[in-house]
């Protein structure tokens, strides 16, 4: 079975699967190895952009795309019938979840106000809030959600709550949000981007929330109408931090860059060192089940 691999990385992780031909190919060149003819399974770079699709349509017997990010919005419905989709979830949990904490005390703190100071010679010395005690909601119930809970748990936070698509022991449906938004204080978005999410945080979401919440946004940017955000910054009642926006990357003109209340970052949270090995270890996984005749444990079916 011969698989299309964009790093030195996944070749030296894959290379003791049995039955696999590994062929290399450079993910920025116009044209793919004469393997692609024969290709069964297709590796995109990491946080491949939709020019990647075009790879698909130069692979006649594809059978597989495995992605290696968590995220797979980008392939869902896209690609020809009979190619699966299996993507990364559980490899960059970990980190991401780290990014969710680092954000959620850096507003909390006002490190970014403390930074300004700093830049202008000023010593602002005042009261910040805090973690500690507040109620947490997270929006998302996966592996993103656990490794979040975990590090929370840490900080002393009064609640975790957790919400998935159904209800669950330990879980609410997300039917139940509007219920569950005006009894926390920090709401932390962790879901995929499907159809039943893409625009789920609307104005009637933020309007649930108290005054003085803070919305961290780890999942993908349409999941969050910008321009109801931006209304709620305007008029300072709630706080943000986010690591995707709408549209991404965000254009420098953009009214989120001087949105009062809110700390953007670039889409950094799995982007750290170690991200390929950490991901070639869960397509290991993927690809050890494919070469047995299974399906991947990892497959993507109804967008998640």
């Amino acid at each position: 079975m011969t698989v299309l691999v964009p790093h030195a990385e996944g070749e030296a992780a894959l290379s003791d699967i049995d039955g696999l031909e590994l062929v290399r190919y450079d993910e920025q060149a116009e044209q793919l190895p004469d393997a692609a003819d024969r290709a069964a399974v297709l590796i995109p770079g990491f946080l491949a952009t939709s020019d990647a699709l075009e790879l698909v349509e130069r692979c006649p017997r594809l059978r597989l795309v495995q992605l290696l990010s968590a995220g797979a919005e980008l392939w869902v419905g896209r690609l020809p019938e009979g190619v699966q989709l299996s993507d990364c979830q559980g490899a960059h949990g970990g980190v991401t979840a780290e990014w969710v904490l680092a954000a959620t005390l850096a507003v909390l703190r006002e490190i970014p106000g403390f930074v300004r100071a700093q830049d202008q010679g000023r010593w602002d010395q005042h009261v910040t809030d805090t973690l500690t005690g507040k109620r947490v909601l997270l929006v998302g119930a996966g592996d993103l959600a656990e490794q979040t809970a975990r590090r929370m748990e840490t900080f002393d936070v009064a609640t975790i709550t957790r919400v998935g698509r159904r209800a669950r022991d330990g879980v609410h449906a997300t039917s139940e949000l509007p219920d569950l938004l005006g009894d926390h204080d920090v709401v932390v978005l962790l879901v995929p981007l499907t159809d039943e999410t893409r625009g789920l945080v609307d104005a009637d979401f933020l309007a649930a929330m108290p005054d003085g919440a803070l919305l961290v946004n780890a999942a993908r940017g349409p999941v969050v109408d910008s321009d109801a955000l931006l209304e709620e910054l305007r008029r300072e009642r709630l706080r943000a931090v986010v690591d995707v926006v709408d549209p991404e990357p965000l254009p420098a003109d953009h009214p989120l860059w001087t949105a009062p209340n809110l700390l953007i970052t670039p889409h950094v949270g799995g982007s750290v060192p170690g991200h390929l090995e950490r991901a070639y270890r869960v397509v290991h996984t993927q690809l050890e089940a494919v070469a047995r005749g299974e399906d991947p444990p990892n497959l993507v079916t109804n967008g998640y």
